[in-house]
């Protein structure tokens, strides 16, 4: 099942400039989601982070790995109109840059749960297979 991002917004809450998914290219409802995020130079921090050598921060890159977990957690028929709050960012290891011009692939697979909370396992890479960003994230939804 593939989401543009419109339909990621009916999904998930964020809205320009804190949606930083820009597509689903598959979801398993509650199992599993995988994104893609299409890095423009153009992107707002980059004006900052840094001007010489524009680097997409790291907290970025696991907010937007959050993003896609949370539509996988919240594309299930029962969590419909809620929200995935943050729990908990364990075992983050930053690997590589994202640079302009990169588009990362964003899996999440959702690897616990019991009542609102749940662990996903997320990984980032960019077009050439290298690992950016792995690390797993803790939510609890909520109304």
């Amino acid at each position: 099942m593939k989401l543009t991002t419109k339909e990621i917004m009916e999904i998930i809450p964020h809205r320009q400039p804190f949606l930083l998914i820009d597509t689903i290219e598959e979801l398993e409802p509650g199992q599993r989601a995988v994104g893609k995020k299409c890095v423009s130079y153009n992107e707002p921090y980059f004006a900052g982070h840094f001007p010489s050598e524009p680097v997409m921060p790291g907290v970025l890159i696991v907010e937007a790995l959050a993003q896609v977990g949370a539509v996988a957690i919240l594309s299930k028929p029962e969590n419909k109109g809620k929200i995935a709050y943050f729990g908990a960012i364990n075992n983050a290891k930053f690997k590589n840059k994202v640079t302009p011009g990169d588009v990362l692939t964003l899996e999440v697979e959702i690897i616990k749960a019991k009542g609102p909370i749940g662990v996903g396992k997320a990984k980032a890479v960019n077009q050439e297979g290298k690992v950016a960003v792995l690390a797993e994230l803790t939510f609890a939804v909520g109304a």
